[in-house]
């Protein structure tokens, strides 16, 4: 059986400290990566790939995944206390995670498919477009702001004169 033609069900991968099993279109939560919601990211460190073990790694696995978000897991309360000593200490944590699907498993020294290029590049390809966009709103906001800016100065000044002294009181 040839080591590029595998039948690949599944795969074990290595992130953020941990091993996942996962397979086609799983979707896992790990630990927190740098990346934008649509972005294709790439798993190079694959420990087994269907009946291959790698020593440690397998040689030209990939596994490829697309990131649907990140955001906090719910808060653990870290309770501690110390019994007649009158002690007890209360925190929380939120751990970050990612949300990602796994697109495909490859092996061979192969690339991820062209259709999962494609949805990387298309943000990309919106956001060049953007901020083209964005310096012409944001050159007009200052003049308004400007002009707001002038027309509130008089306006507080105008409250701020006392009235006279009263000449009744003495």
């Amino acid at each position: 059986m040839n080591r590029s033609v595998v039948h690949m069900t599944f795969a074990v991968i290595k992130t953020g400290g941990k091993q996942y099993k996962v397979a086609a279109n799983d979707v896992i939560k790990i630990e927190k990566l740098d990346a934008a919601a649509g972005d294709i990211v790439t798993f190079d460190e694959v420990l087994m790939v269907g009946d291959v073990i790698g020593a440690p790694l397998v040689e030209g696995a990939l596994v490829a995944a697309e990131l649907i978000e990140t955001k906090k897991q719910k808060t653990v309360i870290i309770f501690k206390k110390r019994r007649r000593h009158n002690s007890r200490r209360r925190n929380g944590h939120r751990q970050q995670l990612t949300t990602v699907r796994i697109t495909e498993i490859l092996t061979g020294g192969a690339k991820p498919a062209l259709a999962a290029a494609a949805k990387a590049e298309a943000p990309a390809a919106v956001t060049e477009e953007a901020p083209a966009k964005k310096p012409a709103a944001k050159k007009a906001a200052p003049k308004a702001a400007a002009e707001d800016t002038a027309a509130e100065k008089p306006a507080k000044k105008a409250p701020a004169k006392k009235a006279a002294p009263k000449a009744d009181q003495e």
